[in-house]
């Protein structure tokens, strides 16, 4: 099984942190990369909630089917796909850092088909590369003012 880890220190609460990973709609707020987000399911947040997340990649749009497996208030929430030949399970967690909050996002994938096991180095170093970008987009996005108020 191969993995990325990406960590983020934010200056904002844990709650607003992970509010922001956690829902969905939110998350594809503050990830620009997120052209749409069709649900699948009629739960919306938390475990159960199946949905279709469209992004741009390489130049063209790229459509993945994903699940909230795990939701833990303010704590964690796991998200699977099957993707590109391989099965995909993603990990953020929020551990609140004096008034801001470290984010961990650890994403395994574990390739199902030949041609995933063959590509998957070359697919790993794209998708750090893309986890990076969203890393910075939360973090951005939570450490803006309106994001802080009270919801």
């Amino acid at each position: 099984m191969a993995n990325v880890t990406v960590t983020r220190r934010i200056d904002a609460p844990a709650d607003v942190v992970f509010r922001t990973v956690a829902q969905v709609e939110q998350f594809s707020q503050a990830v620009p990369g997120i052209l749409r987000v069709e649900f699948l399911s009629e739960v919306k947040s938390g475990v159960g909630a199946r949905f279709r997340e469209t992004r741009m990649m390489m130049g063209r749009e790229a459509s993945t089917e994903l699940e909230v497996t795990e939701h833990v208030e303010n704590e964690r929430v796991r998200i699977v796909s099957e993707a590109g030949g391989a099965l995909w399970d993603t990990v953020f967690t929020v551990v609140p850092d004096g008034e801001g909050a470290e984010l961990k996002m650890v994403m395994d994938a574990q390739p199902q088909t030949t041609s995933a096991r063959m590509t998957m180095p070359l697919v790993l170093g794209m998708v750090r590369t893309a986890v990076e970008k969203d890393m910075d987009a939360v973090k951005a996005f939570c450490e803006r003012p309106s994001q802080q108020a009270p919801q």
